[in-house]
C-alpha cells in the first residue's frame, strides 16, 4: 500500500480487520462527480463537466466492483464517450499492473506500470490501497472518483445527453427500494464473500458464511415469482450488483473463499437470472473467466502455490464472447 505517496509494503488483501478478526474494506478516497454542466455532485467539488473523450476508466476484469462500472458504461452506450484500460488479472506485490496479459492493456494514456502510480499523480501524499475502478480526468490529470457505486450513478445520469436514455438504472420511483436492497446485498453478499474469504478467525468466517447463504436464499425466493429483475419491471443497478457476484461465485468464491455450502448452479432461480443477465446486450462482454480465475487464485495469502483450477464446468460459459470485445478501449 501507499503511505504518504510511497509504496511501503507488498500488497496484502487484508489491510484492516475488526475486533472479531473480520475483513474491513477500505473507504474510497476520491469522490468528485461528473455532471452534465460541471456543477458539484453529492460529494466533492465542481469542475468535472461531461464531455466526450475527457474521461478514462481504469478497471480489472477480475474485480466485481470495477465490472459494475463496465456494465453501466455499456448499458448507457458510453463506450465512445469514456475510454477504458484493463489491468492484468494477477495481483502482484505492488498491486494492479498494466501489461500484455491477454485481455489487458498497457497504460497508453499515462504511461504507468502500476495502478498506484496514478494515485500518487492525483495526490502525491496519498495513503491507502490503489484500488479499481478509477475514473480519470484527462483535462485535469487527476482521479475523479474511485468508488464504483458513484461511478455507476454518474454513468446513469451524470453524462446527460451523451448517454442513452433507453435505460435508467436508478429510476426515481424505486430509489428507496434500490438503496435498501443494495445495502443489504453489499453487507451480506457482495462484501460477504470477501468477509468469508479473508476472515482471520473462525467466528468471523462463520458469521460471514451465514450471511452469504442467508442472502442467497432470500434472493432465490425473491425471484421465485417469475419477475425478471430484482426491483420493478426493468434492470436496475441492483441487478448489476447481484450479477457481478453471482458470475464469480462458482468459479472463485465457492472454492477459494470457502463459500462452499451451495453453488449458484444449485439455485434454479438465481441460475436463470444470471443467464438472463448474460443475454442483455453488452453484459457478457464484461466477463472474463480467464481473468477471474487467474486473478483470484493469484492471491498468495489464500493460494500460495498459485495453482489455478481447471474447473468448474459452468453451463453458462458458452454464452461468453471471445475475449476482448470492450469497444472504446484505446486510450
Amino acid at each position: 500500500m501507499l503511505v504518504d505517496g510511497q509504496w511501503v509494503e507488498n500488497w496484502q488483501p487484508v489491510q484492516a480487520k475488526d475486533s472479531k478478526g473480520g475483513f474491513v474494506r477500505q473507504t474510497s478516497s476520491f469522490r468528485n462527480w461528473v455532471t452534465p454542466d460541471g456543477s458539484p455532485g453529492p460529494t466533492g467539488e465542481s469542475g468535472f463537466k461531461a464531455i466526450k473523450g475527457r474521461y478514462h476508466l481504469y478497471v480489472a476484469l477480475i474485480c466485481p466492483w470495477a465490472s459494475r462500472t463496465l456494465i453501466a458504461r455499456s448499458l448507457k452506450l458510453l463506450e465512445d464517450t469514456v475510454s477504458v484500460s484493463v489491468v492484468e488479472p494477477v495481483l502482484t506485490d505492488q498491486g494492479w499492473r498494466f501489461g500484455d496479459y491477454p485481455g489487458a492493456d498497457i497504460d497508453a494514456l499515462n504511461g504507468a506500470t502500476w495502478m498506484h502510480e496514478l494515485y500518487t499523480r492525483a495526490d502525491p501524499h496519498y495513503t491507502g490501497r490503489a484500488t479499481v475502478p478509477v475514473l480519470w480526468d484527462r483535462e485535469r490529470r487527476t482521479i475523479v472518483n474511485n468508488e464504483s457505486a458513484d461511478i455507476v450513478r454518474m454513468f446513469n445520469s451524470g453524462f446527460g445527453a451523451l448517454a442513452s436514455s433507453n435505460v435508467n438504472l436508478y429510476p426515481e420511483a424505486h430509489q428507496g427500494e434500490i438503496d435498501a436492497l443494495n445495502n443489504t446485498m453489499y453487507t451480506r453478499l457482495n462484501n460477504g464473500v470477501y468477509r468469508a474469504g479473508f476472515a482471520t478467525t473462525q467466528l468471523a468466517y462463520e458469521e460471514a458464511f451465514e450471511d452469504v447463504f442467508g442472502m442467497l436464499d432470500i434472493l432465490e425466493e425473491r425471484l421465485s415469482g417469475g419477475a425478471p429483475w430484482l426491483v420493478g419491471e426493468q434492470l436496475t443497478e441492483s441487478d448489476i450488483r447481484l450479477f457481478v457476484t453471482l458470475v464469480r461465485f462458482d468459479a472463485a468464491y465457492h472454492g477459494l473463499f470457502k463459500c462452499n455450502l451451495r453453488r449458484i448452479a444449485d439455485y434454479p432461480n438465481l441460475s436463470r437470472y444470471m443467464e438472463r443477465m448474460l443475454e442483455v446486450g453488452g453484459v457478457a462482454e464484461t466477463v472474463s473467466l480467464n481473468h477471474i480465475k487467474h486473478g483470484y487464485y493469484s492471491i498468495k495469502a489464500l493460494n500460495p502455490n498459485g495453482i489455478v483450477p481447471l474447473g468448474p464446468d459452468l453451463a453458462w460459459a458458452d454464452k461468453l464472447p471471445s475475449p476482448r470485445h470492450l469497444s472504446g478501449a484505446e486510450a
